[in-house]
């Protein structure tokens, strides 16, 4: 009977997680269904801000997808030379002169912002918004748009993000991109990585301003500069390594305002991508593995109950099928396979969204003992002292952990 009962748990758990988790395994809310009705002038004019350091690869495949916006309203680009050792300065600005001879008439202005010496306290990517949206706020936009150097837009997803704003009155926007999925890692781990994004922050619950959860994406988020200006700018949340949770938890939440303006929003999309590589298991170990622990407050008493939390939602069901079958027991057995298949019905429509081999969903016990093993890791990085390293920069916590309470929702 005691097998049972243990067996039984993570069946009861995924029955949860299907019915009363705001559905966060459902590939929706997505941005090019949510804003399907056109936008009436006068059209809102846009500053994007690009934070880009080391980026004279991606850009050629990014940046143009920028300058040629399909978008009727006013819309200027600065990109944040993040102290970059490459030519991302050069480069950017040679695609603007390409893009500009093409089409002078239709093209979008850009401009390339030098950043300022990192000061103390600042991550680089945080402290390069901080920049571009200051000279965002001067410039009076009605939006800012933040996105990242890797980031390749369709034509119309700036015209879907304004929509989106508009008609629902959002003061802001996000999407969780579609992320590179091309070889067999990004195919086994990728697909992963946002399914426990949407279990920990289920999308639903987020874009409903009567829950605590906050939550946004922060390779592509759209801003009111009103509400930019009401936290406190990037400032509010300098030190956060997770700076787009932190972002969406200050909008909801700062001295909220009232109608007509209020609100956020995440989605998915599937013609905003990420062009960012990580083809082996090692590139994304350290993705994860750079920012695990901060998600957990460098907590080890969180460490400890989130790596059994894992063993019990995700690994006790295969193992209490193989017990059952070594031992002929036939109801453990029974539970464990019952157990198995939820979750992989939960994780089945990601895998179809993200075209991998559906065969993956079977898969999510190991891929999520592989999840485990990259959060102890980063546990172990933060004890050696080695923080968040990114972009040759490594960041210490210190204070971090502080801030993080302070900013994200808690569930």
């Amino acid at each position: 009977m005691i097998t049972i009962a243990i067996a039984s748990l993570p069946l009861l758990i995924w029955a949860y997680l299907l019915l009363g988790r705001g559905q966060f395994w459902q590939t929706r809310p997505r941005l090019e269904r949510s804003s399907n009705q056109a936008l009436q002038p006068p059209y809102p004019s846009v500053q994007v801000v690009i934070p880009a350091r080391n980026e004279a690869d991606v850009l050629p495949h990014s940046l143009p997808s920028l300058l040629n916006q399909d978008y009727a309203g006013a819309v200027s680009i600065l990109l944040v030379d993040d102290h970059s050792t490459d030519d991302t300065a050069a480069v950017a600005q040679n695609i603007a002169q390409a893009v500009c001879s093409t089409d002078p008439q239709a093209s979008i202005p850009l401009k390339v912002l030098a950043a300022q010496p990192l000061p103390a306290g600042w991550t680089g990517k945080l402290w390069a918004l901080q920049q571009g949206t200051e000279h965002a706020l001067a410039s009076e936009v009605d939006y800012i748009l933040l996105t990242d150097a890797d980031i390749s837009h369709s034509p119309q997803s700036l015209g879907q993000l304004v929509t989106l704003a508009q008609q629902r009155q959002l003061e802001m926007v996000s999407v969780m991109v579609r992320l590179r999925c091309e070889s067999f890692w990004e195919q086994l781990l990728i697909p992963a990585f946002v399914f426990f994004f949407q279990k920990l922050y289920p999308f639903r619950w987020s874009n409903d301003p009567d829950r605590r959860t906050a939550a946004a994406a922060g390779g592509c988020v759209l801003l009111r500069p009103a509400a930019l200006r009401r936290i406190g700018g990037m400032a509010s949340i300098k030190q956060a390594l997770i700076d787009d949770c932190a972002l969406a938890a200050a909008v909801k939440y700062t001295d909220a305002p009232s109608p007509p303006f209020y609100g956020t929003w995440l989605g998915l999309s599937d013609r905003i991508c990420s062009l960012r590589p990580y083809p082996t298991l090692k590139s994304i170990w350290d993705m994860v593995a750079r920012t695990a622990y901060t998600q957990l407050q460098y907590s080890p008493a969180l460490l400890v109950g989130s790596v059994l939390g894992m063993g019990l939602v995700y690994l006790l069901s295969p193992v209490s099928l193989i017990v059952g079958l070594l031992t002929a027991q036939g109801w453990v057995a029974l539970l464990g396979l019952v157990g198995w298949l939820l979750m992989g019905i939960a994780y089945g429509p990601v895998v179809r969204f993200y075209r991998c081999p559906l065969g993956f969903a079977a898969a999510l016990p190991a891929i999520a003992f592989l999840y485990m093993m990259m959060t102890l890791d980063s546990a172990r990085r933060h004890w050696q002292g080695q923080g968040g390293a990114w972009k040759g920069r490594t960041y210490a916590a210190d204070g971090a952990a502080d801030q993080k309470a302070k900013a994200t929702a808690k569930l």
